[in-house]
């Protein structure tokens, strides 16, 4: 039963590390402004690409290219966490047989 579990514990924790290579592969983009800022990130939260429309380059608009640029961010960030939740519960739920692990 020991040995069981600690072969169930080892699978789980290579499981665990290939989700985090995939996760790191997956990119997911977010917007602001309608499209004047744009925030490319892995689904392990890496800033991989921020672009920003021409028109927002200019000292007038530095706050408002600041707000944006925030926004975007922040909405990249919180879909790579929905990603890497997805991702994760995939692992959990193939680990125990469907049952999940709360939190997970």
């Amino acid at each position: 039963m020991f040995g069981d579990l600690m072969g169930k514990l080892q699978g789980a924790q290579q499981k665990m590390q290939e989700a985090k290579e995939r996760l790191a592969h997956i990119t997911v983009e977010a917007e602001a402004g309608e499209g004047l800022v744009k925030v490319v990130v892995t689904g392990s939260r890496e800033v991989k690409s921020i672009e920003i429309d021409p028109s927002l380059c200019s000292a007038d608009r530095k706050e408002e290219l600041e707000d944006l640029t925030i926004t975007a961010l922040n909405r990249a960030l919180k879909n790579a966490e929905n990603t890497w939740e997805t991702e994760m519960k995939g692992v959990a739920g193939g680990m125990f047989g469907g049952m999940g692990i709360p939190g997970l």
